[in-house]
């Protein structure tokens, strides 16, 4: 009995970390939305689509909510790749957080959670930069507003 509480604590950890923030991002305001757009095409008109094989030209789009002191940021990072293991093809970068003008972390993942803001109006700034902290120059800021 005894060998087996550490084996019961292991996987309890494992749920744990597996569950993390799971429920919050599934919960997020993720679904879908259409929005009706006309567009005027003639029979002659060529549409370009995008193709998987071409050279993507990077860009950021962000998307954040926030819950209590914190706020849920998700990313969506075109022609640059958070994976170091990528560098043959594609430009590998990260992106750094900016809160109310200060330099606060760096981040290696599309989704993240600012943590620990005070009540009040901030100005966040994520910029996406390389390896070697230089600029691809995509950035994007926004204000949030912290309840009390």
């Amino acid at each position: 009995m005894k060998r087996l509480i550490p084996l019961y604590i292991l996987l309890f950890q494992l749920m744990v970390i597996m569950g993390g923030c799971q429920q919050d991002f599934l919960e997020s305001n993720t679904k879908p939305r259409i929005l009706p757009h006309k567009m005027s095409f003639l029979q002659d008109d060529i549409v370009s689509v995008y193709s998987q094989d071409t050279p993507a030209i990077p860009s950021l789009f962000v998307q954040h909510e926030i819950k209590g002191n914190q706020v849920l940021v998700e990313c969506i990072v075109n022609g640059i790749s958070f994976r170091e293991s990528d560098r043959s093809q594609k430009k590998v970068g990260k992106l750094v957080v900016w809160v109310d003008g200060k330099r606060k972390s760096e981040v290696s993942s599309a989704a993240f959670i600012i943590k620990g803001l005070s009540p009040g109006s901030h100005k966040l700034k994520l910029e996406m930069v390389n390896l070697e902290n230089e600029s691809y120059g995509l950035a994007k800021e926004f204000m949030v507003n912290i309840p009390r």
